[in-house]
């Protein structure tokens, strides 16, 4: 049964499935009423949105839950990070505030204005970052009722070069494994390392950490496991913003191993 929203969808999986791949960052989608609020006009803000989308992995995570033997559910979100980014702390626990980039951004990834820094993030949070939280965790809850465990692989991409919003500085290899120190145990992250062998080496947490975890499971349930896939960019597609290449076949071979090695 399928579940969908105008700003996210969760798409279907085998029964038995535990996995699910979570695409929060693929969209470009602004609503019209949430882009009054952008102060970059329309050519800065298409430049924008090649910086920061994590491009075609919507596309990726749709091959591969094909490829897999066991499909994995996808919740997939249909709206531009510019809107909310859906894995930020909604408050004061989120580091990247720092740079004006909490769940509601104030500044671009070249840390220019993206909207008025006294904007308050409320309306949007309540009207797209919390309903995707919950939907997030209900998908969550439904996997553990089903098969006694849930698995969320994040999949994400970065670019090859560093952009001046970045907090940690770092090596960027080709796949990036973000880490939880609850939620992700090392029989998990072995697999991702072993799915993604031939892609010119795989990194711990660098340079991005962290997996996604619906709070209402963070740091309480072990049943609840997860592991943030960063792709490099360049490994698929032009950058920034431009097509996938032959990469994407290979990236999503290697995503359906991964899949069918942890279900």
């Amino acid at each position: 049964m399928s579940r969908a929203a105008a700003s996210f969808a969760l798409l279907p999986g085998a029964d038995d499935s535990p996995v699910i791949l979570h695409v929060p960052h693929s969209a470009r989608r602004i609503p019209r009423a949430v882009r009054a609020g952008i102060l970059l006009d329309d050519t800065a803000l298409a430049q924008e949105l090649d910086h920061i989308t994590d491009a075609h992995t919507a596309e990726l995570a749709g091959l591969a839950a094909e490829a897999a033997v066991v499909t994995p559910w996808r919740f997939v979100n249909r709206l531009s990070r510019l809107v909310v980014d859906p894995e930020r702390f909604p408050d004061e626990r989120e580091e990247m505030l720092a740079v004006g980039m909490g769940a509601v951004y104030t500044r671009t990834t070249h840390l220019g204005p993206l909207r008025a820094a006294d904007t308050d993030p409320q309306p949007v949070l309540g009207r797209y970052f919390h309903p995707y939280a919950e939907a997030m965790t209900a998908a969550v809850a439904d996997r553990l009722d089903a098969t006694g465990r849930a698995v969320v692989l994040d999949v994400h991409s970065y670019p090859t070069t560093r952009l001046p919003y970045e907090l940690h500085d770092g090596p960027r290899p080709p796949i990036c494994l973000g880490t939880d120190p609850f939620h992700t145990p090392p029989e998990l992250l072995a697999s991702a390392r072993e799915a993604f062998t031939g892609f010119g080496g795989t990194g711990i947490d660098s340079p991005f950490s962290g997996a996604y975890v619906p709070l209402k499971f963070y740091g309480t349930r072990l049943e609840v496991t997860a592991l943030m896939v960063e792709i490099r960019r360049d490994t698929y597609m032009s950058e920034p913003g431009g097509a996938a290449g032959p990469g994407i076949t290979r990236l999503a071979s290697s995503l359906a191993a991964l899949v069918d090695a942890l279900s």
